[in-house]
């Protein structure tokens, strides 16, 4: 949300790191729509399910990815590419690594990256009040991860992706063994996070149903058996890492001690 792929001092950074930290390897940042200004604008929006259905032909059609990769989705990237481990197998993603991801959604948005004060107020009164209508779901990226804890029910029936890839609306086998083919699933939390409400979200918990104030236990969710993740905690293949810090705030240093050897598995 408010970024691009390539950029020097954001993700094309972390392109170049990576690519030095593993000694030339291949890495294909993302962008959506072919060009700097559809990618930009895919972050407020282009619905979540148009740009995971273009990323899975972007991945299938890169010779360099045919035998397996390893993803990595900042912010809300992470549950977009979630959805691309859940809903294309081919090729295979071994690791999947989101860092502060939205897994549960968000439930506030105190701040919207590169939008003005009151662009970012109009979205969020949209948020409050209307985020499960069509016109805002199909209009507006972040509605359709727009968590309501206390109207659970009309958050599952309006949510056009997030409660579907959660298997919230009804199990979807394929999800499920798709997502048990990574080989680790690494969930990255900003400890002091102020953007993404709640923080918790980024671990795949959330406020228990009815309320807004206390967070349930992963392992007691619903979603933490509907989606298999049961079945995965119990292998080891989930991976909690928290970092202190606010929304995306990490040092180079700890994204090479802690990210890094992640991206050398075989």
């Amino acid at each position: 949300m408010g970024d691009t792929c390539c950029v020097p001092f954001s993700l094309g950074g972390i392109m170049s790191l990576i690519v030095e930290q593993t000694k030339g390897g291949y890495v294909r940042s993302l962008e959506i729509g072919g060009n700097v200004v559809m990618d930009w604008e895919s972050g407020f929006f282009i619905h979540p399910n148009e740009q995971v259905d273009y990323v899975c032909k972007q991945l299938l059609q890169d010779e360099h990815l045919a035998k397996g990769y390893h993803a990595i989705g900042f912010s809300q990237g992470g549950q977009f590419l979630r959805a691309v481990a859940e809903r294309c197998p081919n090729p295979p993603m071994r690791n999947l690594i989101t860092l502060g991801g939205q897994h549960q959604g968000i439930f506030g948005l105190p701040m919207c990256p590169t939008l003005t004060e009151a662009s970012c107020d109009y979205i969020t009164r949209l948020l409050d009040n209307a985020a499960y209508a069509p016109e805002v779901q199909r209009s507006l990226v972040q509605a359709t991860y727009w968590h309501d804890p206390i109207m659970e029910n009309k958050y599952r029936m309006g949510s056009t992706f997030l409660s579907d890839i959660n298997n919230e609306l009804y199990i979807n086998e394929f999800y499920i063994e798709n997502l048990h083919k990574l080989k680790k699933f690494v969930m990255v939390q900003f400890l002091n996070d102020t953007i993404v409400q709640p923080k918790e979200s980024q671990w795949f918990q959330y406020y228990t149903t009815g309320q807004n104030k206390v967070i349930q236990p992963f392992t007691e969710s619903k979603v933490y058996k509907d989606l298999g993740l049961d079945e995965m905690h119990r292998q080891g293949k989930l991976v909690f890492l928290g970092v202190e810090g606010d929304h995306l705030a990490i040092s180079k240093a700890w994204f090479i001690k802690n990210i890094v050897p992640l991206l050398l598995e075989k």
